[in-house]
């Protein structure tokens, strides 16, 4: 009667079968020594024409780089926003009269691509990028920002003259699409409404401090110590008016400066920056071409020691 394997069984099973797989790879990393010392004049020969091609190809000028910016949207949600912004994500055809598309004909820009905006000390100002893509939408305490989503494509060093060409034609485009414009006509009479409102308020919360200082008689005024450094004349109740007014005014700016942005259904918040980092270092690719040529080159001198048994095998002979 045959036992039913439990999971203690499981566990040792995969342990004895990880064991035999490193034991393997063990074996073939011996082999592969052994290869390269006893046919060191191919191995070294293929592995230093591997580096050389790789150093010739990570030039200065070929190497490519990273381009990001925020975008500011003007009214557009990110869903419609992304449906402008797909036929470039995507590789998708773009029409001929499209300002970018002679740029993506002629391979100047590559992989574009979006990240969330995440605003982690909720003060309605972006703090970082989610590049790894790690932020959950439900996350309370990291939240992805709905007006602002950072873009991303590549370009070679050779082309990074023409980035302001880029940028321009880039916006151009997205800010041509009806849907776009029809959502920033929307928005923008908004924004100014609100902006006003707020000068209306920090006139209000003002006159209200300054009423009484201005017909109270200063004798009247018990000193207070405001928290922050600053002495202060007026009571209590006047006192609570002053973190109101430091409010007021931090919102006032803050819709200000969206409002000086807010000039087309989607803005940059600044211009597009290079990452001075490559997307492929030259360290990087020369490992990597290092281990593959490697490889290839104990592969062949393997072949060229079982080279008996080779011409047998393509002659049909036991």
């Amino acid at each position: 009667m045959e036992r039913e394997m439990n999971f203690f069984d499981l566990c040792v099973a995969a342990w004895h079968a990880l064991g035999r797989f490193c034991a393997a790879c063990g074996r073939l990393l011996a082999r592969m020594v052994r290869l390269s010392y006893r046919y060191w004049w191919l191995v070294g020969t293929i592995v230093i024409a591997a580096l050389a091609a790789g150093w010739y190809y990570t030039r200065h000028e070929n190497l490519t780089h990273r381009v990001n910016a925020v975008a500011l949207l003007n009214g557009p949600t990110i869903q419609q926003f992304e449906e402008v912004y797909a036929p470039l994500m995507f590789a998708q055809r773009l029409p001929e009269e499209a300002p970018i598309a002679s740029l993506i004909k002629d391979r100047k820009v590559s992989d574009f691509t979006t990240f969330r905006v995440v605003d982690a000390l909720h003060d309605g100002f972006p703090d970082y990028v989610d590049f790894k893509r790690k932020v959950n939408p439900t996350d309370t305490i990291n939240v992805r920002m709905q007006d602002r989503l950072c873009l991303q494509f590549r370009m070679k060093e050779k082309n990074m003259n023409c980035l302001p060409e880029v940028e321009r034609a880039l916006l151009a485009m997205i800010n041509a699409d009806p849907v776009l414009q029809e959502a920033y006509a929307t928005y923008l009479p908004n924004l100014r409404e609100e902006a006003a409102f707020n000068h209306r308020q920090a006139v209000k919360l003002d006159s209200l401090t300054s009423n009484y200082y201005y017909y109270t008689a200063s004798a009247a005024q018990p000193m207070n110590y405001s928290g922050n450094g600053v002495n202060f004349y007026g009571d209590r109740r006047i006192r609570l008016f002053l973190n109101d007014i430091y409010k007021q005014h931090q919102h006032m700016q803050m819709v200000d400066h969206r409002l000086q942005l807010a000039t087309a259904p989607v803005t940059l918040e600044s211009h597009f920056a290079v990452d001075p980092k490559p997307v492929m270092g030259r360290m990087k690719c020369l490992a990597i071409l290092f281990l593959f040529s490697w490889c290839i080159a104990c592969l062949a001198a393997q072949l060229i020691d079982s080279r008996k048994a080779v011409r047998a095998w393509l002659k049909g002979e036991k």
